[in-house]
């Protein structure tokens, strides 16, 4: 059996000499893993890059089985950021989160489409506050979604609207950027707070309650970054 499509690269592991084990998130077919023979050798491993994108062929003897790869570069993502390990980690962190969060062989075109926007924003000088509403959108297609335009009270202080979460015992700044999602030129330490509050909210009301923990790749990125 077999089935043909495209998918961007979010994982792979060394299976042996000379293979991986590559992991896919497919137009089509949802994430799936299989082998890539060859996968080390030096003619494949070159654009065998995570993000990058593929024409793949995938060979199984029946479902639920592990099956092989065949794949042809489409779109080299990865290396036109290779001198800028910012982006490089936070392509890792977007592509651990698709990994761990995505549930196999299960389509969503809308989590694919996803990840092409992500490259997309990547480029753009806003990268970061991109990268951080992009985050708050995938959770929002796997059923999190924040909605904070609904949470958020407003004051207007020193000339400025400044938007927080309150309870009976707290309140909480949210950076404007993530509730006027088209504000730009915001500051880093905003931008910081927003990840923080991004952070807070994905383990919270995702990874605890399931169980999961945070992805090493998304912590190192935080920390680079700071």
């Amino acid at each position: 059996m077999n089935w043909i499509d495209e998918g961007f690269l979010i994982h792979k592991n060394i299976y042996n000499e000379n293979s991986v084990i590559a992991e896919f998130y497919t137009k089509n077919h949802g994430k799936c893993s299989g082998i890539i023979f060859g996968g080390t050798s030096k003619k494949v491993k070159n654009y065998l890059q995570i993000g990058n994108k593929f024409h793949i062929n995938f060979n199984f003897k029946k479902e639920g089985t592990t099956g092989y790869f065949k794949v042809e570069i489409l779109k080299a993502n990865s290396p036109f950021f290779f001198d800028n390990k910012n982006k490089l980690m936070c392509i890792s962190s977007a592509m651990s989160l698709i990994k761990l969060l995505t549930v196999e062989s299960e389509e969503n075109f809308k989590i694919f489409n996803l990840i092409e926007i992500f490259f997309e924003n990547l480029r753009d000088d806003q990268w970061l506050k991109n990268y951080i509403l992009w985050e708050l959108s995938l959770f929002k297609f796997l059923g999190y979604d924040l909605n904070l335009k609904n949470l958020v009270s407003s004051e207007i202080i020193n000339d400025q609207k400044k938007y927080f979460v309150k309870s009976n015992s707290s309140s909480k700044s949210v950076p404007n950027f993530l509730v006027e999602t088209n504000e730009s030129d915001v500051e880093f330490e905003n931008l910081l707070l927003g990840l923080k509050l991004v952070t807070d909210y994905l383990d919270k009301s995702i990874l605890l309650p399931n169980n999961i923990s945070h992805p090493y790749q998304r912590l190192n990125f935080i920390n680079i970054i700071k």
